[in-house]
């Protein structure tokens, strides 16, 4: 299994009151590199920089993705840093007409490596023309399998909540 790297630049917007990254605008991070990975840029200076990129983006796509569910556990406060942050990324299971996709937000400084936060999206694909699911091509199957591996586990409240 190989794991997808997605350096993710951080803005001063991004910080709360605490002066750490806010809880939204981490799942904004997440959201910016599962786009880059999984959805197509035609006007893309390197179309083939993500070879997982085989989603059409855009309003006049065949294909629409939906987020059916969100899971995020939050690790450690991630202060602002120039640097960009790096979000891992890999496929935690292939469904029928759905994908879940599996995270960590880290940083790599001098071989030390920091996990921030770690999150599972479970997206389903619909056919843009009559908006019900539509099973995964053998296409993307293809690509995607390469990145295929166990999903994270969550950490669970103890009293069963």
């Amino acid at each position: 299994m190989s794991r997808l790297h997605v350096p993710v630049p951080l803005r001063w917007a991004d910080l709360d009151a605490y002066g750490h990254v806010n809880n939204v605008a981490v799942l904004r991070l997440l959201e910016e590199a599962r786009i880059a990975v999984f959805w197509r840029h035609p006007e893309a200076v390197d179309p083939g920089a993500w070879p997982t990129a085989v989603l059409d983006a855009g309003p006049g796509a065949s294909t629409h993705t939906l987020v059916a569910r969100q899971e995020i556990e939050y690790l450690l406060p991630l202060a602002y840093r120039r640097e960009p942050v790096t979000v891992e990324m890999w496929i935690g299971r292939l469904g029928g007409a759905s994908i879940e996709v599996c995270y960590q937000l880290v940083t790599d400084l001098e071989g030390e490596r920091t996990v921030y936060a770690q999150a599972i999206t479970t997206l389903v694909l619909l056919d843009a023309a009559s908006g019900r699911p539509r099973r995964l091509s053998e296409a993307e199957r293809a690509v995607w399998s390469p990145h295929l591996a166990p999903p994270l586990t969550m950490r669970r409240r103890r009293d069963g909540g």
